[in-house]
């Protein structure tokens, strides 16, 4: 019998979506628990991670209510080391290569995904650069520069931690195309939307359409929580 394993993560936050699909996809055993981050549970801090933020998960220990977690779990944060140790605890679920070159360029795709392009597509929804259009869309071509050709996965010929990393973002880039939703000026959620129709990101289009179209994906994303949530942050002033 494997160790208990509970992720706590907020269904709005990329960052939790990123933790969540890796498990699902890797067909990992799991409790979820949702911390609503604008009312947290007493508990989370005191008992799972000190500074507040989802995801984090509890491993190992005594299987009890995630409500009360035991002291003897493990507890870990931060959605990209949860991902590594997701992969690397659970070989089975083929969710890392296991050739050194493969490793690497995984590790190399989730830090293009979460520096360059996290970075300028949320400076894009902030609208806080006056050029944050043109950087965000010079961030996607740095990460479709990075796809292999006829891309069906990040790395490699299966779905890896890398395809887990940047989905979410994939999932609320469409949110903001397909509803206008940022700080930006009305109408450039829309118009980027068809911008990137354009050949030129023909390959980071095709990706980002497969990724979306797993039937993981489908299952964990919640459009209507994300759109609720991204309309409420990122409201116009």
């Amino acid at each position: 019998m494997s160790a208990q394993l509970t992720l706590y993560a907020f269904k709005a936050s990329p960052f939790s979506e990123k933790v969540e699909l890796a498990l699902k996809e890797g067909n990992i055993p799991h409790k979820f628990f949702e911390v609503n981050l604008f009312n947290k549970p007493a508990f989370f801090a005191d008992k799972v991670n000190p500074v507040g933020k989802v995801p984090a998960i509890t491993y190992g220990g005594p299987d009890v209510s995630p409500e009360d977690p035991s002291p003897l779990s493990a507890k870990l944060a931060e959605s990209n080391v949860i991902l590594e140790f997701i992969a690397d605890t659970y070989p089975e679920a083929n969710l890392m290569p296991t050739d050194p070159i493969e490793r690497a360029k995984v590790r190399f795709f989730i830090d293009a995904t979460s520096t360059t392009l996290n970075t300028a597509s949320f400076a894009w929804v902030r609208n806080s650069d006056p050029d944050a259009e043109e950087k965000f869309l010079k961030a996607i071509e740095v990460v479709q520069n990075l796809l292999p050709e006829n891309a069906k996965f990040a790395v490699g010929d299966s779905y890896t931690i890398a395809d887990a990393c940047i989905t979410p973002y994939f999932h609320r880039l469409l949110v903001n195309t397909k509803n206008d939703i940022g700080r930006f000026p009305e109408g450039s959620g829309t118009r980027l939307g068809e911008l990137l129709e354009d050949p030129k990101y023909a390959k980071f289009m095709a990706y980002l359409r497969a990724m979306v179209d797993r039937p993981v994906a489908k299952e964990v994303f919640d459009e209507e929580t994300v759109t609720a949530a991204w309309r409420n942050i990122f409201r116009r002033s």
